[in-house]
């Protein structure tokens, strides 16, 4: 799919970026493009891989013109840059707006203005039933997303989304600070023993944004099915792995933070096609002629119950362990 064709990564230097060169510099993709605003982390990477396929862009997705130039001559996107901290979003709720709506604006703008062949923008099951300003500005980015696919003709740019849960071991997430703590000594901070979260590696988000980009239609979002388990059992299974017995302590719950998270509402899955592994959900592409509406209604909402980290398949102490096993991030603190 990706043969001597141009991908353009925007905040490539973050986890999913990485994720992405892991699987995709081996390939024969002809140039890809990292486009960010921390130029460390940009020199960082440049250095460790040192492939000449990887180019390098300074630029913010909150300045179009820094985006649109950085997209000419690009066959695909996936739009990663994002603030995803939640007590961070919940703070500063503006800086939540301007880059994760408004840049996403930017991103797709500057996509179809140059002729990109597909879009993927990364969204978060925080946007399904948002409570949070983070997941707020997803959800909004999502229907950003949907609206501009509306627009689009046969031949045009085509825009999708993913959406996905808790990535293991991504930067600022619960388990690198958990193993940090356990090294240390320290107390396992836990918010909410019976809170519960998706568990996807980074493999999986890739594979999810791949399935998106080959299976993908206009304004769809993709959604992949994942286990889950508490946090208080995420803690034990560290604890066992790294064969430490360091106590728990009861901090409350963050700011902006749910009990569960939702992958897929209910009035989605009225109308979601099941692909197995995933979760498809199409756009809504009716227009504003509100005579539809009443007879065109869905009759099924009532049928379905959410997608959510409580329901989904929950695992065990040993079942974490066994997924937290497959952890690149695991192996490597555990080696030292």
């Amino acid at each position: 799919m990706f043969l001597n064709k141009t991908l353009m990564i925007t905040g490539g230097t973050g986890s999913f970026g990485n994720a992405v060169l892991k699987r995709f510099l081996a390939t024969d993709v002809k140039e890809i493009r990292i486009f960010s605003r921390d130029e460390k982390k940009q020199e960082d990477m440049r250095i460790a891989l040192n492939n000449p396929k990887l180019k390098f862009y300074i630029g913010d997705v909150r300045n179009y013109d820094s985006v649109n130039e950085a997209m000419n001559g690009v066959d695909y996107v996936f739009h990663a840059a994002a603030l995803k901290q939640v007590p961070s979003c919940e703070f500063y709720p503006m800086e939540a707006v301007r880059t994760n709506v408004l840049g996403a604006e930017n991103v797709m703008n500057a996509a179809i203005a140059n002729k990109v062949k597909r879009v993927i923008v990364l969204s978060t099951d925080k946007a399904v039933y948002p409570i949070n300003a983070m997941g707020i500005s997803k959800a909004m980015m999502e229907k950003l997303m949907v609206a501009k696919s509306r627009m689009r003709t046969e031949g045009e740019t085509v825009l999708c989304a993913t959406r996905y849960g808790n990535v293991m071991a991504s930067r600022g997430s619960v388990i690198p600070l958990f193993v940090s703590q356990l090294k240390e000594g320290k107390q396992l901070t836990v918010t909410d023993p019976t809170m519960t979260r998706f568990l996807m590696s980074l493999e999986d988000s890739v594979d999810l944004v791949l399935h998106a980009f080959e299976h993908g239609r206009q304004g769809d979002i993709f959604v992949q099915k994942a286990p889950a388990s508490t946090i208080e059992v995420l803690a034990q299974a560290l604890s066992e792995l790294f064969a430490k017995s360091n106590k728990i302590q009861v901090i409350g719950t963050r700011h902006g933070e749910k009990l569960y998270e939702s992958l897929v509402s209910r009035e989605e899955l009225a109308h979601a096609e099941d692909m197995g592994a995933y979760y498809r959900i199409p756009a809504d592409h009716r227009d504003l002629n509100y005579a539809k509406f009443s007879v065109e209604g869905e009759t099924e909402i009532t049928l379905y119950d959410d997608y959510t980290s409580h329901n989904t398949e929950r695992l065990d102490i040993e079942g974490v362990k066994k997924l937290l096993l497959t952890l690149d991030f695991i192996q490597e603190q555990l080696n030292a």
